[in-house]
């Protein structure tokens, strides 16, 4: 009679299907969230401008003038945000190269107290962080995983994070200026577009979070809708006041 082990497939499929989503958002939530700046900054500066009775050309001006400023300083913002943080790392890395190389016993032994720490009985603790310990760069790599919680070898860059968000920021803000530009005259196909936009950014952005995509979609569509409106009263009360 043959034996047929059940636990193997099971094991199998288990293996399969344990998959995680990515916790840290990775491309997808700081291009999300930048399209969705750009479209509720960009759709409440065009409401609130619409808000005054002003011609259809100042409209469109606005629009992609807020564009063009809204994506640049998104742009130079990130860089300077991701810049400045990667240079700290990078001495943070450095002391730590220079503590491995001066003082490499005292780093092992501190790599063998973290180990032990979490748990590791101290005898596979220290010989598990002498050996580690015995490649520099890997053992700068552990330290900093350990100490700093940080990954040596994928550290942002802040001119991709800078074109990303240039040009996540102008695709949603171009989403309210669109419907002018292909000849509308009015102001409703424009919101229209952009409270689109705002439901389908919101339903990406479930992606990335535990609700669900109607839910997040429809968050979306009243916040950017709520900000679009309160501009709108506010630039004709001023559009009034200073006429």
């Amino acid at each position: 009679m043959a034996i047929i082990d059940v636990e193997a497939p099971l094991h199998e499929a288990h293996r399969d299907n344990h998959t995680h989503r990515d916790v840290n958002g990775g491309w997808l939530r700081p291009a999300v969230f930048g399209a969705m700046d750009g479209l509720v900054s960009n759709l409440a500066l065009m409401t609130g401008v619409a808000g005054g009775s002003v011609s259809q050309h100042t409209i469109v001006l606005t629009g992609l003038a807020g564009l063009a400023a809204g994506a640049f300083s998104m742009a130079a913002g990130e860089y300077t945000s991701v810049a400045s943080q990667r240079e700290l790392v990078e001495a943070e890395l450095d002391v730590e190269r220079r503590e491995l190389r001066k003082h490499p016993k005292d780093e092992e032994a501190e790599l063998a107290a973290l180990y032990m720490a979490r748990g590791v009985e101290p005898d596979l603790a220290r010989q598990v962080a002498g050996q580690l310990s015995r490649d520099p760069e890997q053992a700068l790599e552990i330290h900093a995983r350990e100490e700093l919680g940080i990954d040596p070898s994928d550290l942002p860059s802040p001119l991709v994070a800078a074109v990303s968000s240039f040009g996540s920021f102008a695709l949603g803000a171009m989403l309210p200026v669109l419907p002018y530009l292909l000849g509308a005259s009015a102001l409703w196909p424009a919101v229209l577009l952009a409270l689109f936009g705002l439901f389908a950014c919101g339903a990406v952005v479930a992606r990335v979070t535990a609700r669900t995509w109607w839910y997040s979609g429809l968050r979306q569509l009243a916040l950017g809708g709520a900000a679009a409106g309160v501009t709108y009263a506010l630039g004709s009360l001023f559009g009034t006041a200073v006429g």
